[in-house]
């Protein structure tokens, strides 16, 4: 861990070096070991200061991951079939669930159960995320003629993905292998799809 040193910030900067400091922590020693003290030397404040920002450990770590979620659905893989697309998105989910981001996010859903704001928060943002990149390769499937566009809502965008995670959250994988998201595509999103219309 390194000390920054002090220097007077407000706002949204100081927001921001805050942030960038608890996601260095959580990078540096995960959740379960991350202390106010550490984050508020990285970010060269006082514990004080962040307390005034969020109130409890819990909310200050999931402000710092919700930062790192991506948001931008322009990179959304055009294969020419929801099918690859499915695949395609399913296998950059895994990726990012095997990594050390996927375990962060593990162990603030196992750290926060106590506090209902942070989580709720946290799982809404958290699969709010991934939410347009799905829409959007659900709707060029639309468009190609191959869904009905009454399957184009979010919660049937996104099932893939949310089976992909019970791997994760329910059955404790650290990595889920190739054939299992392929049974999800085949045996339940496609089939899924295929119902409506």
């Amino acid at each position: 861990m390194t000390s920054a040193r002090p220097t007077r910030r407000r706002g949204a900067a100081l927001d921001e070096a805050i942030l960038q400091a608890t996601i260095e922590e959580l990078h540096a020693v995960g959740f379960r070991a991350l202390t106010m003290d550490a984050v508020a030397a990285r970010a060269g404040t006082s514990k004080n200061v962040i307390y005034r920002r969020w109130p409890s450990r819990g909310a200050l770590c999931v402000a710092a991951y919700l930062r790192m979620l991506p948001t931008d659905p322009e990179n959304a893989p055009d294969t020419g079939s929801i099918r690859s697309d499915a695949l395609a998105l399913l296998q950059r989910a895994n990726e990012r669930m095997s990594t050390p981001v996927g375990q962060m996010l593990r162990e603030l859903i196992a750290g926060i159960q106590a506090e209902p704001e942070p989580i709720r928060d946290l799982r809404e943002q958290a699969s709010r995320a991934g939410v347009a990149v799905w829409l959007k390769v659900l709707a060029r499937a639309v468009s190609r003629g191959e869904v009905d566009p009454s399957a184009l809502t979010p919660r049937v965008a996104t099932v893939a993905v949310d089976l992909l995670r019970n791997e994760y959250s329910l059955n404790g994988a650290r990595s889920v292998p190739d054939a299992v998201l392929v049974e999800i595509v085949d045996q339940v999103y496609l089939p899924l799809l295929r119902s409506h219309g």
